[in-house]
């Protein structure tokens, strides 16, 4: 070929190479990004399976859910006739088990958001106390462990591909004169905190929810880490079971509460 030629091939070669690494440049500030989550995620699990007390865990994941439902429908930057006290004893009832009077306590006079979020907080604590004595702390103990890991496990699977995808979806704002990588790295800090809340969410559901088979018989099994328990819906009917594994709930079985 003629030396032209060859040096034009050189130089279109030089510009592939450089696109080239500008690309993957570029694909590694993605990950970055994609792995202080996934360590933030990975500390909370490792935390989680050296503790065999995680009750405070749970318990400050139920104070965080009734305070943020609460403030959906209550608000002191509002007069009492506009609170919407209906909604919110559907959603107690919905997510957290729970039949309060609130109509009741909101007619009291003095009655602030804040003290009604205490009320509500100290009805799911005597909840879950009957529960624990119902069944024994060792046994409650075991159940949230499992149902945390699980959680956890499911929704950073379920995160990693909505990163996926808001990663393609990002692509294309360049043509908007938007900065890609800047959209992606606020977007997925934003999916993150929602990943916090929905894990807090479903959390606090199953174990409003949960109810054990049999007490005595339970064991959390080595092979399948399957727990001998109930988790009931929205309309608190029982889930399907048989025979001898009844309201047996394997690891990679869709959560009872209706979360999935």
């Amino acid at each position: 070929a003629h030396p032209w030629v060859n040096k034009a091939l050189e130089r279109a070669q030089s510009k592939v190479e450089a696109r080239n690494f500008d690309i993957r440049k570029n694909l590694l500030k993605y990950d970055d990004v994609m792995n202080e989550q996934r360590k933030a995620i990975f500390a909370q699990r490792k935390e989680i399976m050296e503790s065999d007390d995680l009750s405070d865990v749970i318990r400050e994941m139920r104070y965080d859910v009734i305070e943020e439902l609460t403030s959906q429908y209550i608000s002191n930057d509002s007069y009492k006739e506009q609170w919407q006290v209906d909604q919110l004893e559907l959603r107690l009832k919905e997510n957290l088990a729970l039949d309060l009077p609130l109509k009741e306590w909101c007619d009291e006079d003095g009655l602030d958001a804040e003290s009604l979020i205490n009320r509500i907080s100290e009805g799911s604590d005597n909840l879950m106390a009957k529960k624990a004595g119902m069944y024994g702390l060792d046994v409650m103990r075991k159940i949230e462990k499992q149902v945390l890991l699980q959680t956890i496990d499911k929704s950073w699977q379920d995160h990693l591909l909505i990163l996926e995808h808001l990663r393609s979806v990002v692509a294309f704002r360049g043509y908007a004169q938007k900065d890609p990588l800047n959209e992606y790295k606020s977007e997925a800090f934003a999916l993150f905190e929602n990943l916090l809340q929905r894990l807090r969410g479903q959390v606090t559901k199953f174990m409003s929810f949960v109810q054990v088979v049999d007490p005595t018989e339970y064991e959390l099994d080595k092979g399948n880490n399957s727990l001998p328990v109930k988790g009931r819906q929205e309309n608190n009917k029982a889930m399907e079971s048989t025979n001898k594994n009844r309201g047996r709930i394997s690891r990679n079985a869709p959560c009872p509460c209706g979360s999935g």
